[in-house]
């Protein structure tokens, strides 16, 4: 496994890899453009080319993008889809640019007509996303925390997905933080190995592409988003000394997202905390 960070684009794309040596990142997840707006950008050829020969020279990867917070394909408001699934596409092309393997996004909220009942519209959108995107790009579904209407906190719902998708490209990203909010025990080794036995039965092991590393602020079922330092949360150090060591995340890359010890988000003392414990399962 590889342990990186989130890290920011500010100055230009190819600055993150910069500041992925700078904390001791090993893989990155970025957003190319704001995440709370519909603004985007394509970087250009001198800003592709500097991103990758950064990332190979320094061997920066396996990474990724993450989707824009405003996605939301199962709204009630179809110009919102529109324009979620119009996001999703050019990220995905600014992927295949860049050498990233692919765009992790969040299916969002239900808007009150439930997972029934949103269900096929996300499913089209989806389907629609990959139609119109380079095949060597992956579709990333990361889990929800459970808070209010957002739908994919239960790992039944994704494997729904998965299963009426059958597409290689459509891949999963396991945040830890979401997963412990939404109910599922990662505090030893045991309850690891029921938790990823459950996934590898509703999800399947084989779509596991990326995992979200984040203690919790909200105890277990606590269903908010909140992410917190290693070892500072709910979860605590012995957790993701379980989590690191269970066969499934062998070779899955972890992108921490969390405050820092400073404020200033992921840090090298985190990625540092992530690597000893590594160490020491190894």
């Amino acid at each position: 496994m590889r342990i990186g960070a989130h890290v920011s684009t500010s100055g230009g794309v190819d600055k993150a890899i910069d500041r992925a040596i700078e904390i001791g990142a090993e893989c990155i997840q970025i957003f190319p453009s704001a995440p709370q707006g519909w603004g985007f950008k394509s970087p250009d050829e001198l800003a592709i080319a500097e991103f990758k020969r950064k990332a190979f020279e320094n061997d920066v990867g396996p990474n990724v993008f993450h989707g824009i917070y405003l996605v939301s394909l199962g709204s009630d408001d179809l110009a919102l889809v529109e324009r979620g699934k119009a996001s999703l596409i050019k990220y995905l092309n600014t992927a295949d640019d860049l050498g990233v393997d692919g765009v992790i996004f969040h299916l969002n909220s239900h808007k009150g007509r439930g997972f029934d009942g949103v269900f096929d519209q996300v499913l089209g959108s989806i389907q629609e996303v990959l139609a119109d995107t380079p095949y060597n790009t992956k579709l990333i579904i990361e889990n929800s925390a459970g808070m209010g209407n957002h739908i994919g906190s239960k790992f039944s719902e994704i494997g729904m997905f998965i299963r009426e998708l059958s597409n290689p490209r459509v891949k999963v990203c396991l945040d830890t933080q979401h997963s412990f909010a939404a109910g599922y025990d990662l505090r030893t080794k045991d309850s690891v190995e029921a938790v990823m036995d459950e996934f590898d039965r509703d999800i399947g092991l084989d779509h596991l592409m990326a995992v979200h590393c984040n203690d919790s602020k909200p105890d277990l079922g606590g269903a908010l988003d909140r992410h917190e330092n290693i070892g500072e949360g709910f979860l605590g150090t012995n957790a993701f000394e379980s989590i690191l060591a269970h066969p499934a995340f062998m070779d899955i890359p972890f992108y921490l997202e969390v405050p820092g010890f400073e404020g200033k988000g992921p840090d090298a003392e985190n990625v540092q905390i992530l690597k000893e414990l590594r160490r020491g399962v190894n």
